[in-house]
């Protein structure tokens, strides 16, 4: 990878009618496709972390972290630069677990976080943990690409199945283009009226709706 590979993927365990609405909170142009059962996958149409100021890492984190605090299912955040890669998992109103990798594929993160990460995506705590350690240890075979290429291969086995050509360590521009191509739906923020019934319907979705005074109730 080097300076002009800059992308991101965000991954949501939830089919994409469940994630239609939400993701409009984010106010962002994004395409939504399927990446397997009970999984989508959003692929940024713009470059927010170049025009902004904000990292990729930190734009990512912040898209994770708001979809996840008002749903009922994880996101996970893959992210790369001309440096580093990585990812961010968010998961309800827990604190956000994520590993990053020098561009050369050495570890940069601690071991509890990899554990942490299984057990929130409810992989399996023996044979889906042993395929996940190589990635926190020294390879001098792997680059930040390959760490992330392996992360997915592991998460197949938790049903993710990434539409062809969405490969994490690709710019873009070329994963956008490859997301318009096999037919991704294209899902923008069409102004705050929408954006607070989002919101709205998202609350009454999670663990707060049956706290809400009857149904569609606006009190809150």
């Amino acid at each position: 990878m080097n300076a002009t590979s800059e992308g991101a993927l965000l991954l949501c365990r939830a089919e994409p009618t469940a994630v239609r609405t939400p993701v409009h909170l984010l106010r962002e142009p994004l395409l939504l496709a399927p990446a397997g059962e009970e999984w989508s996958v959003l692929v940024p149409e713009g470059k927010p972390w170049l025009d902004g100021g904000e990292p990729v890492d930190r734009v990512l984190s912040g898209w994770a972290t708001a979809l996840a605090v008002g749903a009922n299912w994880p996101v996970l955040a893959l992210w790369w630069d001309g440096d580093r890669a990585g990812f961010t998992l968010a998961s309800g109103f827990h604190r956000p677990v994520g590993y990053v990798w020098l561009a050369d594929g050495t570890p940069a993160g601690e071991d509890e976080a990899m554990r942490t990460f299984a057990a929130r995506l409810g992989l399996d705590p023996v044979l889906d943990l042993q395929a996940l350690e190589p990635l926190t240890r020294p390879d001098p075979e792997s680059d930040a690409r390959a760490r992330l290429v392996g992360l997915i291969a592991v998460l197949t086995r938790a049903g993710v199945a990434l539409p062809t050509g969405l490969t994490p360590g690709e710019p873009a521009d070329r994963l956008r283009s490859v997301a318009r191509a096999q037919g991704a739906e294209a899902v923008e923020w069409s102004g705050w009226r929408d954006a607070v019934r989002a919101e709205l319907d998202v609350v009454e979705d999670s663990a707060l709706g049956p706290w809400l005074r009857g149904p569609k109730a606006r009190l809150l």
